[in-house]
């Protein structure tokens, strides 16, 4: 796709990139845009004339709206021609996850069924296993579940207490246990699940919802997402047949945390979809509604509101599809040949787990902020189920628990970095040496540094490199291997790590599109760029210093705040005049534009 050579995941805190090697939604192409008419006018004209409908659990029509979303090839965009699917890749699943973001509910449901609920299958099931269930999902015809989450384990996925026991005639599995908020639990025909054979073989299984044993507990009552079946999911004695296995017994762990890093990066494609449908709607009423004898869309603290929501908007956008692209490149590149090409997939997308789980906490902290200020912008009427940001409020809170917490996901985050460090598939120890090296001739940045377009926060972007790698080099110095159970050490670090990824995928989006459009072409996201690395590289020096705090202290410390200064020291933009310019771009489209 960008014809780039495959990096490690985590090789944007070592160095640039040139732009050209990213994908960004500048360059989808025709069966991209193919996909986005499709999902909007499934949406437009099936789902959103019977929204009240759907979010009483009117799971009949639930039932009848996945068919006819089969029915315009909605479900299959990840699964093989030959088996009842589109193959478009993983943009196009990206682009179905986030525009479903206006069919509310029912689009959690069908991003639930086309992501982890057929997901393993997709890339772990056997041929013949695949033949057998992929064309009902790809058709809607039956419907997926992913059952992982226990009443005693949750993000602590390994401690599951389910057991499954082979028979003795060798023919089945028996498997006994509960799994909880299960998403289309009560909706499900073919549920993904997890269990550990001979108490410590963590397994996973397919199982039909109709065989005996199975049965789904009451409908929780939820904040959000209403319209959704959420469940639990009780097996008593359920003889799983052993050709219902998925991939090999005790390697469930692989399919289950593959499935949930590609699941992590959809989760942000579909946070980015509400984000854009709550900008809009709180665009229109600041526009409408007057107060002072003018729209409140006039006054300067709107605008900033307005401003950083379209902003964090443009950043995520610019994330999800520049590591969708990384991920689609990896995969259709991949060893065909290879002895199992299950084990292919799992490493090939374990090299971008960090991006993965980047995209999932970005996003989703993302969508919290926009619906909020999207509530506060309406004022009381956002209050007001009436109002589309009342709901949006509401049902994105769930997106920072599913999928692992944001909390177990910074974590991720860093472990995965240490480990790749250990293992010198990334050069982040060379990375601090160079830092160190380098400092006797470090001085603060200046404009005058680097007069191309954005040189100046292209500076920034190195600093903040280099402020990631001396605080990191700080606390591995500190903690060695124990720095992975210092928490809120590595919350830090991964914050830090969050915000040079976006900082860089929007820099670099930007950059793109000034050398196919010109600087007049890219006016509105260079103004994005310039306010993010501006508020980013606060952000990030804030962090640093908590970790140099938690690290050492007196005067070794005053030293190493010294140094950090240093590093960090730059020249502020003028947010205020930058953000009026981009508020006014908005205002004027009414939707998120760049």
């Amino acid at each position: 796709m960008t014809g780039q050579a495959f990096r490690a995941g985590g090789s944007f805190l070592i160095g640039a990139i040139p732009p050209g090697e990213v994908f960004t939604p500048e360059d989808f192409r025709e069966e991209h845009r193919m996909a986005i008419d499709t999902t909007e006018d499934f949406v437009r004209n099936e789902v959103q004339p019977y929204l009240e409908r759907l979010e009483h659990k009117d799971f009949d029509l639930t039932r009848q709206l996945m068919r006819q979303a089969g029915q315009v090839g909605l479900l299959g965009a990840a699964i093989e021609e030959g088996n009842g699917g589109s193959e478009l890749g993983e943009i196009a699943s990206l682009l179905i996850d986030e525009h479903l973001a206006g069919a509310a509910s029912f689009g959690v449901t069908m991003n639930d069924h086309i992501g982890i609920g057929s997901l393993p299958l997709i890339f772990f099931g056997t041929e013949a296993q695949k033949r057998q269930y992929l064309p009902y999902l790809a058709a809607g015809e039956k419907i997926g579940a992913y059952a992982l989450t226990e009443p005693k384990a949750g993000t602590d996925a390994l401690s599951i207490e389910a057991k499954a026991t082979l028979s003795p005639d060798g023919k089945h599995y028996i498997l006994n246990g509960t799994k909880q908020f299960v998403t289309n639990g009560g909706l499900a025909d073919i549920i993904f699940t997890y269990a550990k054979v001979d108490g410590d073989k963590f397994t996973a299984f397919l199982v039909e919802k109709d065989i005996d044993g199975v049965s789904a507990g009451p409908e929780e009552k939820k904040m959000g997402i209403r319209g959704t079946s959420t469940t639990s999911l009780v097996f008593e004695d359920v003889k799983v047949p052993i050709q219902n296995v998925l991939f090999d017994v005790g390697k469930g762990h692989v399919v289950a945390f593959s499935v949930l890093d590609l699941a992590r990066l959809r989760l942000g494609a579909g946070c980015l979809g509400m984000a854009k449908l709550s900008l809009e709607s709180s665009v229109r009423h600041s526009k409408e509604r007057v107060q002072f004898g003018k729209p409140i869309c006039q006054f300067g603290l709107i605008q900033q509101k307005i401003a950083e929501m379209a902003i964090r908007t443009y950043i995520a956008e610019s994330m999800v599809y520049r590591t969708g692209g990384d991920i689609e490149d990896t995969l259709a590149n991949m060893n065909q040949g290879a002895s199992d090409t299950r084990l292919r997939t799992t490493e090939q997308i374990s090299r971008y787990a960090i991006e993965c789980s980047i995209n999932k906490v970005y996003c989703s902290e993302m969508v919290g902020y926009v619906a909020d200020e999207g509530v506060q912008i309406c004022g009381g009427y956002g209050y007001i189920e009436d109002y589309l940001v009342e709901r949006v409020y509401r049902d994105c809170r769930i997106y920072r628990i599913f999928e692992g917490t944001n909390e177990i996901n910074r974590l991720v985050i860093v472990r995965w970095l240490m480990g790749k460090a250990k293992r010198k598939e990334l050069a982040l120890h060379s990375a601090v040496e160079k830092v160190k090296d380098e400092l006797p001739g470090i001085r603060p940045v200046s404009s005058g540094m680097d007069n191309t377009p954005l040189g100046y926060q292209s500076q920034l972007l190195e600093r903040a490199r280099m402020v990631f790698a001396y605080a990191f080099g700080a606390a591995a110095g500190k903690y060695g291997e124990a720095l992975a159970e210092e928490q809120e050490v590595c919350s830090a670090l991964a914050d830090m790590a969050i915000e040079i990824y976006a900082m860089e995928s929007g820099l670099l989006r930007a950059l793109k599109s000034i050398e196919c459009f010109g600087e007049g072409g890219a006016a509105t996201k260079i103004n994005m760029v310039r306010v993010y690395t501006n508020d980013a590289m606060v952000r990030i020096t804030g962090w640093a210093r908590q970790i140099l705090a938690a690290v050492e202290k007196g005067d070794i410390l005053h030293t190493q705040l010294e140094i950090l200064e240093r590093l960090s020291h730059f020249i502020p933009a003028n947010v205020i005049e930058v953000r009026r310019k981009i508020a006014d771009r908005i205002i004027e489209a009414e939707r998120f534009i760049c």
